[in-house]
C-alpha cells in the first residue's frame, strides 16, 4: 500500500452486519500494509473539533512570556505548555537529532477518580492534574469536550480492531477502561530563521501508544513512510481524523500490524516566514497495568517476538528516549 486509505466507519457504528465486516477488513489491510488510515463517519460534531482549534490558536497567539507561565515547574510533568525545542522525536531511532520546530500544549483526562488505582503509588505515575491558562477562557472546556469525544472514537476503533484481528468485539475492553491517554496540541510557528540541517517540524518517528488519532489542519506537511521506504503525503482535514498504529499495538500484534513512521516537513521558506499550522493528537494508551503480550493468533505457530511488558512501563520508556533535552 503506497497511499493512506480513507475508511468510512459509519456502517460499523450503525451496526450493519456486512458494513461492520467491510470496515474491519479495510482497517486490517491498512494496519498491516502501511500502519496509517483516515476515518470519516465517526460521529464527532464539527463544533467540538472547531472549538478546540479556535481556542488553541488563541492561546498560541499569546505573547511567549505569558505562555511560558503555563509551563510546569518540573520539566518531567507532562501537562501544560512546552516551548520550541523540548521534543526531539527522531531520537527514539537516532540519538543525534536537532529538536523539533514546534510548541505544544499537553493535557489528559480532566476527572481523576479518588480511588487507589488512580491516586496510589502506581497511579500517580500515570495520571496528572491538568494545567489550564487563564485565557482564552474557553480553552479548558473545549479541550475536555474534545478529549471525551476522542475517547468514544478510540473505543470504536478498538472494537473494529478486535474484529479485524479475529477476536471477539470486546476483547480489548477490560484493558482500556482506565486508560492513560494523553493528548497534545502541536503548534508549528512561523520560522523567522532557516532550520538547522535535518531539523523539521516533527522528525521521523513512530508513536509509542496503541493508536494515535490526529485532527490536522489543511497543510501541516504530514508524511507517512511506506514499507518500501517511500515517503507519501497524508491529506489532513480537522474533521477527517488521521489514525496510525502505535509501537505498543504493533508489539501486541507480534508485528502483524505496523507502527507507521511519519514526519512533518517544513514549508518552503517563503511560506515558513509568515505561516503557522496546528494539529491535535490523541495518543490512546491502555491501562497502565495491562499486560502487553502477543494477541492470540498473531504469533501463528512461531514463538512470540517480544517478552510481555506492562503498558505503563512501555509508555514511560518511549517518553524518556524522545525527550532528551529536558528529561533526566
Amino acid at each position: 500500500m503506497n497511499t493512506v486509505p480513507v475508511i468510512d466507519i459509519a456502517p460499523f457504528l450503525a451496526g450493519d452486519v456486512a458494513g461492520r465486516q467491510r470496515v474491519a477488513s479495510e482497517l486490517a489491510r491498512a494496519a498491516e500494509q502501511i500502519g496509517f488510515f483516515a476515518i470519516t463517519g465517526h460521529g464527532v460534531p464539527d463544533s467540538i473539533v472547531d472549538a478546540l482549534h479556535e481556542q488553541a490558536h488563541a492561546f498560541f497567539d499569546l505573547p511567549l512570556a505569558e505562555k511560558q507561565r503555563m509551563a510546569p515547574l518540573a520539566p518531567t510533568y507532562p501537562r501544560g505548555y512546552q516551548g520550541v525545542g523540548f521534543d526531539a522525536l527522531t531520537t527514539g531511532n537516532d540519538p543525534v537529532t536537532p529538536p523539533d520546530l514546534k510548541e505544544c500544549w499537553r493535557f489528559g483526562r480532566e476527572v481523576i477518580p479518588n480511588i487507589p488505582y488512580f491516586t496510589g503509588t502506581a497511579g500517580r505515575k500515570h495520571f496528572f492534574r491538568n494545567l489550564w491558562p487563564e485565557r482564552p477562557a474557553g480553552f479548558a472546556r473545549a479541550a475536555y469536550s474534545y478529549y471525551r469525544a476522542m475517547e468514544d472514537v478510540s473505543a470504536a476503533l478498538c472494537r473494529i480492531s478486535a474484529l479485524a484481528l479475529g477476536l471477539r468485539e470486546n476483547w480489548f475492553a477490560d484493558k482500556l477502561d482506565r486508560h492513560i491517554t494523553a493528548a497534545r496540541i502541536n503548534h508549528y510557528p512561523r520560522q523567522e530563521y532557516p532550520p538547522a540541517a535535518g531539523q523539521l517540524r516533527d522528525g521521523p518517528h513512530t508513536d509509542g501508544c496503541m493508536l494515535a488519532i490526529l485532527s490536522g489542519e489543511a497543510e501541516p506537511g504530514l508524511q507517512a513512510q511506506t514499507r518500501s521506504g517511500e515517503w507519501v503525503d497524508v491529506a489532513t482535514d480537522p474533521h477527517q481524523f488521521v489514525c496510525n498504529v502505535g509501537d505498543l499495538l504493533m508489539r501486541w500484534t507480534n508485528d502483524r500490524w505496523v507502527s507507521g513512521t511519519h514526519r512533518v516537513l517544513n514549508p518552503r521558506r517563503e511560506i515558513a516566514r509568515t505561516s503557522s499550522c496546528m494539529s491535535i493528537a490523541f495518543f490512546f494508551h491502555p491501562n497502565y497495568d495491562a499486560k502487553i503480550e502477543s494477541i492470540p493468533g498473531c504469533a501463528g505457530t512461531a514463538l512470540p517476538k517480544y517478552a510481555p511488558v506492562l503498558s505503563g512501563e512501555f509508555r514511560d520508556y518511549d517518553y524518556h528516549v524522545t525527550r532528551p533535552h529536558k528529561m533526566v
